[in-house]
């Protein structure tokens, strides 16, 4: 089978082989333990070098076509678009004419595209993964709205399968329930009680891209109060970006250094370490589709405290296996000083969270990846 990926990832290149974002590129490899051979059709900068968060993919017979970036978030970027256009349709015509199986990564903008050019291949087989909020209620951006309408018609998508997180009800045959594997059935543990009475350091952590839509700095914020109220608090945050030139000005007029510590991006296993001995993760993030740190805290026994936002009830049981809080640092800060005061309801609470996230193995991933694949 010949596969091809149509993604907006940008992607590097070190050593003959292509790394791009390691979450993602560790999913595609498990898809493409399953075919013969590999295009990948994706933006593509020379000039990086991969970060520590980065992976290689892992294929003996991939290729990459090369595709310029775009954007339609403003009139001069929809004029730079207009301009590259032909390039772009060409590339993705001639890229899903030559493919046994189509699948686009969405929403994006290569996945705008690629919802438009596989309308004209109307007996390919394909598949979507649609990583974003499908929830149709939530405000989402017009672009995103015209990848879920076309996607989920079987009419404008024939032979495609459209992967979503969470369970949505009066949806299109062709929409599936899905999620996102991080760790093997192999890495099942017996969970180490964490102590959290009044004298124990509570660990905090944040996991994720450090910007604006994360709210990063809620989680230092909570971290502050619950200092100034006398608890022994500790919040690791991984992750870069925009919002690390705030959160360092904010540790240094707080005098917080030892008490609020800066990771960046570090390899996977650093996370998994950490999500071993917090507490607690504060993830207020305001979009989400499948928040892969939710369920691997919850896996580690690490309780999530986050917002309401795509299926992320559906993933805490509605709050039986962890906090839906609002972007409000006092009710955070009290749910925590809640459960410092009963351990116990603590305990049941990580208990039930690292029971329902062990069933989402990357065993179970694979058998579901496969029958995308084979199953028709």
């Amino acid at each position: 089978m010949h596969f091809l990926v149509v993604g907006h990832v940008s992607h590097k290149l070190q050593d003959g082989k292509y790394f791009a974002y390691g979450p993602y590129v560790r999913e595609m490899n498990i898809w493409f333990k399953h075919v013969d051979k590999v295009t990948v059709l994706a933006p593509f900068n020379p000039k990086e070098s991969p970060d520590p968060i980065d992976l290689p993919y892992q294929h003996g017979n991939l290729s990459l076509i090369s595709v310029p970036g775009f954007s339609i978030l403003s009139f001069s970027k929809i004029l730079m678009t207009l301009a590259k256009f032909p390039v772009l349709w060409i590339r993705t015509w001639k890229a899903m004419r030559a493919a046994d199986h189509i699948h686009l990564r969405c929403p994006g903008n290569m996945g705008l595209l690629g919802a438009l050019v596989q309308m004209f291949f109307p007996n390919k087989i394909k598949s979507a993964k649609y990583a974003g909020n499908w929830d149709r209620l939530s405000g989402q951006p017009l672009s995103y709205r015209i990848q879920q309408n076309i996607l989920s018609n079987p009419r404008l998508s024939k032979r495609m399968q459209i992967l979503v997180y969470g369970d949505w009800e009066n949806e299109s045959e062709n929409v599936r329930p899905f999620f996102t594997a991080s760790y093997s059935a192999k890495e099942i543990t017996p969970l180490e009680p964490r102590l959290i009475g009044k004298g124990d350091e509570i660990r905090l952590i944040f996991a994720g891209g450090l910007n604006a839509g994360k709210q990063p700095m809620i989680s230092a914020k909570v971290c502050k109060e619950l200092i100034r109220k006398g608890i022994n608090a500790r919040l690791d945050l991984f992750g870069e970006g925009p919002e690390r030139i705030a959160l360092e000005k904010f540790i240094g007029k707080n005098r917080l250094e030892k008490s609020i510590i800066l990771h960046g991006n570090v390899p996977s296993d650093r996370i998994k370490t950490a999500f071993q001995q917090a507490h607690f993760l504060i993830f207020i993030s305001q979009s989400e589709g499948w928040p892969k740190v939710v369920a691997e805290a919850m896996f580690w026994g690490c309780l999530p405290v986050t917002t309401a936002v795509s299926c992320v009830p559906q993933m805490l049981g509605n709050g039986e296996r962890g906090e839906l809080v609002g972007a409000d640092v006092a009710e955070i800060t009290g749910k925590i000083e809640f459960f410092i005061q009963n351990p116990k309801i603590y305990q049941t609470k990580t208990d039930k969270a690292a029971s329902w996230s062990r069933e989402f193995t990357l065993e179970k991933f694979e058998k579901e990846i496969h029958s995308v694949l084979f199953d028709r």
